[in-house]
């Protein structure tokens, strides 16, 4: 079997292409770094640890990749004779593929009918349907038809922690222990296909925001919980008590919002958000603060990991989610100047003042109680 994997930094190599081996396909790496892709084929193979006690190494064999920019056509004859296309290239990336995927899946159609899976392994929400509307406007209104009977673009949840590293060897990567990768089956005409680890559910939404609203709020406020507390390493500032129970607090808001709307077991999900935070403390795991909590902007959006949780969980109880108020307000002082989107927020609360920050960055109506309580929260955090 024949996988084309588009990207291959750590995400891609040390998750999806470690998944793709251990199923038993021969995978071909898609990606603009040069030195990668020279060094995947050079070497044939690389290198995954855990980060865990036991240091575990495997080999990942049966690999080679393309230069997209040097060898287009190649990719383009990748694509076109794969049995699994998957993507770990970050959500702003996925438009600049699609051309080469609309391209690799037309000549497929040429040499045969044979159905195509197309999973986009993004930390968003609907990253497959994103994707494929990013291909469809490559299309002519036949060529979609054809599309829309030969190729599926199931959409999918993943996570693993797989922090920033710098390795001797180039190609090998670090990980943490525990992954979730879970693919919406309703969205595939025809058999599912066989990737090891993979959990296959007809109804996605659910487990989409168990885990956006769990691992990813959960990361995103010890980030900034952790370095407005003048700790530099995720582990370092969970270890902090008061930081910990911070970061409770919001998942005890974020679980009460989960549990009422999709019924999971209480039980079963308080495990799972223990699970997470156990994650998090990882000391086998170097990662910044800075790191976790970079691109504030990104995360402060309306459907993302602080605020949409914190709406949500207004409208549906009607009352205000005082520690989800808390991590917006922390994210609002992430001040780290070396991140771009930190720096532009800082300059917009200097220049307008806090109250035009909070409705431009997050969409907070100024005449709701959460605004006013992520303003409180907001002043309360400076005095200190």
């Amino acid at each position: 079997m024949n996988a084309v994997h588009f990207g291959a930094g750590n995400i891609g190599r040390g998750f999806i292409g470690c998944l793709l081996y251990e199923s038993g396909y021969n995978t071909c790496f898609v990606d603009v770094n040069g030195d990668v892709v020279d060094l995947l084929n050079e070497k044939k193979q690389y290198k995954v640890q855990l980060a865990n006690e036991t240091n575990e190494v495997m080999s990942v064999k049966n690999v080679h990749a393309i230069n997209s920019l040097r060898d287009p056509d190649l990719v383009v004859e990748a694509v076109a004779n794969a049995d699994l296309v998957t993507a770990a290239v970050g959500p702003n990336i996925l438009p600049l593929i699609a051309g080469l995927l609309a391209n690799g899946l037309k000549k497929r159609l040429s040499l045969s009918k044979k159905p195509l899976t197309i999973i986009a392994c993004e930390n968003m929400i609907g990253g497959s349907a994103f994707l494929k509307e990013k291909i469809y406007e490559q299309l002519h209104e036949e060529e979609k038809l054809l599309f829309d009977i030969h190729f599926n673009f199931p959409n999918a949840a993943v996570d693993r922690i797989v922090p920033n590293q710098t390795n001797d060897d180039k190609l090998a990567v670090t990980v943490e222990p525990f992954y979730e990768w879970i693919v919406d089956e309703s969205e595939i005409r025809g058999e599912n296909p066989p990737i090891k680890g993979v959990k296959f559910v007809q109804d996605l939404q659910p487990f989409i925001e168990r885990k956006l609203f769990t691992v990813n709020t959960g990361h995103a406020v010890v980030a900034y919980f952790g370095y407005l507390a003048g700790f530099r390493s995720m582990h370092e500032a969970l270890a902090d008590g008061k930081i910990k129970k911070l970061t409770e607090n919001v998942l005890g808001e974020t679980s009460k919002y989960l549990t009422t709307k999709y019924s999971f077991d209480e039980q079963a999900h308080n495990k799972y958000v223990q699970k997470i935070i156990d994650r998090f403390a990882n000391p086998f795991i170097s990662d910044d603060t800075t790191r976790v909590g970079r691109s504030p902007m990104r995360k402060l959006k309306s459907n993302d990991r602080l605020v949409r949780p914190a709406t949500q969980y207004a409208k549906m109880f009607e009352e205000t989610p005082i520690y989800l108020a808390k991590g917006i307000a922390s994210a609002l002082h992430y001040d780290y100047l070396e991140d771009p989107e930190a720096k532009e927020i800082q300059e917009a609360i200097q220049q307008k003042g806090i109250a035009f920050a909070i409705e431009t960055f997050t969409g907070i109506k100024a005449d709701t109680d959460l605004f006013k309580t992520v303003y409180e929260q907001y002043k309360e955090m400076a005095k200190k």
